[in-house]
């Protein structure tokens, strides 16, 4: 009995206390935040990742071996088309050169021997000083002679054409992004020596699911997204591959930027979107508000993602949700938020789940 009675005691004694924690209030001063309603897209789209660069690029190598005698260009260079980049050396063709033009000269000299005396038997047998047979004979010196001249002139521009890979130049005016040889190195065939990218205009190569590569097609406003400067540009679908054998299931899609904005440099990632409204319409579907929040206004603890929401305009919670995809310094959030509520911007001091707020 006496236990029992113990026992209901310390019961009360903790409701009690546990009443009394509740009504306890926080008196600690109001921060001052800003809040914002939330935003949402009522337009569709698909977003894919991707990357910028030239839309002329080159690496440009040599058909020859031999040594690098000079590398006239650095990284960062801006050069025209065909400003010499590159020389190899070339003694052994200079060599072969000189053989082949004393063989010109040879053959040269044989022809015009051989034709002097065709057209000399020409006459003599029209005035039948001369047989048919000697004729024949004349005739059959002259085209060989005449043959021997032409191949020692395409000889000469097999030699000439071997030139062109022992200086390199470029095949269209931009900067040379990477040199991959210096002076005194071996040249191999193949092998690159520089590379090369225009300057002109960029484009976005970007990968696009398979679920989604259907509603892609040419000729496609789409905005684009560069991360690292937070800026927006817009472009226009230039290519899209019907395959996605060498792309690990992912279809490759061409983007060229409108417009020339130097900030853009060859390299940055960027998010693009393809409007796909017609696809909603078509399938007759329900479309549903994606819910966008900046990604200034998120709150991080571990793999937590949450946002300070206003309870009574007077009280922060922090409130978990879940988040899609982000574009650009917009998040998607996928749930735990309403189109109703609203949610914490900015604070003018740190906040915590309960602390008092004032709204600007």
């Amino acid at each position: 009995m006496k236990n029992t009675i113990l026992l209901s005691l310390i019961s009360l004694f903790l409701v009690s206390c546990g009443k009394e924690s509740k009504e306890v209030k926080n008196n600690d001063p109001a921060i001052l935040v800003e809040v914002n309603g939330l935003s949402t897209n009522n337009s569709e789209f698909i977003t894919a990742s991707g990357k910028t660069e030239a839309e002329s690029s080159a690496n440009l190598s040599t058909r020859m071996m031999g040594y690098v005698t000079k590398v006239h260009v650095k990284t960062g260079q801006k050069v025209a088309a065909g400003q010499l980049l590159v020389s190899i050396n070339s003694t052994d063709l200079q060599a072969k050169k000189a053989q082949v033009d004393a063989s010109i000269l040879q053959a040269t000299a044989a022809y015009n021997n051989a034709k002097k005396d065709y057209d000399r038997f020409t006459v003599l047998f029209s005035q039948q000083s001369a047989s048919q047979k000697e004729l024949d004979d004349m005739t059959s010196r002259y085209e060989m002679a005449k043959a021997s001249l032409a191949g020692a002139k395409q000889m000469r521009n097999e030699v000439m054409a071997q030139f062109s890979y022992s200086n390199i130049t470029a095949p269209f005016s931009g900067e040379i992004t990477n040199t991959f040889v210096k002076e005194g190195d071996m040249a191999n065939p193949g092998m690159p020596l520089v590379s090369v990218e225009g300057v002109s205009r960029m484009q976005v190569t970007a990968m696009v699911s398979e679920s989604d590569i259907n509603q892609i097609k040419n000729g496609m406003p789409v905005k684009i997204l560069v991360k690292s400067l937070n800026k927006e540009v817009a472009g226009k679908v230039s290519e899209v591959s019907g395959s996605a054998k060498n792309t690990g299931g992912q279809y490759l899609v061409k983007v060229t930027l409108n417009g020339n904005d130097t900030s853009i440099l060859s390299g940055m990632f960027v998010n693009v979107q393809f409007p796909i409204a017609n696809k909603v319409a078509k399938e007759n579907t329900i479309k549903s508000d994606k819910v966008m929040v900046p990604e200034s206004a998120l709150v991080k603890h571990g793999q937590l993602t949450g946002i300070y929401t206003v309870a009574n305009d007077k009280t922060a919670i922090l409130r978990w949700i879940r988040i899609g995809k982000t574009y650009g310094n917009q998040v998607e959030v996928l749930s735990g938020l309403t189109s109703n509520e609203q949610y914490i911007v900015s604070a003018e001091g740190k906040l915590y789940n309960g602390a008092n707020v004032s709204v600007k």
